[in-house]
């Protein structure tokens, strides 16, 4: 048995209401999700690679304290990743672009080891994100994140970009600046909330962009 998880992507109402959805806690299941893209499985997280995009549609990982009260410093090892067939976007399309190299899993998130840290430094965890964003609201939820999972000792986390109303690409690669980026958290038994931020400078709460979520069941 999996669920999907289906955000509803309500992009002309980015400020719809907030809420968090119960949903039954179940024993012994995958929350990762289903889609379209090659499967990556590294040792800390699963991304799904579209090659269209030289990105991932999604990023997903379990978040505890373990993996965030390490010791592990930043690595800074951006590379490739030799994990996707058909090769992800490389150093070369992010320079000079003005954009920063945004993680979607972050590594602030995977502090328990070297080997932890280091692969959030894939460019497939990369992606194109104006720097006020990567470093503002964006940071601030990751932050958020990292609160609730000491708050719920487990929480199951699936990030992406939403490719609408897109900005371009960058790089030889041709890799799409995506418009939106969503985030969606689950502690496993009864809550769950997701996000959907415009990829740009915002000095908003965190409370407007809060989007509902339908989960389906297989």
């Amino acid at each position: 048995m999996k669920y999907n998880w289906i955000i509803l992507l309500l992009i002309l109402s980015i400020s719809c209401s907030k809420s968090t959805v119960d949903i039954p806690p179940i024993e012994n299941i995958t929350y990762e999700p289903k889609s379209s893209g090659e499967i990556v499985k590294h040792t800390y997280y699963t991304l799904a690679y579209s090659e269209e995009n030289e990105e991932a549609f999604w990023v997903y990982y379990q978040l505890t304290p373990e993996n965030i009260n390490g010791t592990q410093a930043r690595t800074e090892d951006f590379r490739s990743d030799p994990l996707v067939s058909t090769g992800s976007a490389s150093l070369a399309d992010y320079a000079g672009s003005g954009y920063d190299r945004g993680h979607l899993c972050p590594a602030a998130d995977m502090t328990q080891n070297q080997t932890a840290m280091s692969e959030t430094f894939f460019l497939s965890n990369m992606t194109p994100q104006i720097p006020g964003f990567n470093r503002g609201i964006w940071s601030t939820l990751e932050a958020k994140v990292r609160v609730w999972a000491l708050q719920y000792n487990k929480l199951y986390v699936v990030i992406g970009p939403v490719f609408k109303s897109n900005l371009g690409v960058i790089g030889a690669d041709q890799v799409t600046v995506p418009g939106f980026f969503y985030k969606v958290i689950y502690d496993g038994k009864n809550k769950m909330i997701g996000f959907i931020l415009p990829n740009a400078s915002s000095s908003l709460s965190l409370d407007y962009l809060l989007v509902w979520i339908s989960v389906l069941q297989n």
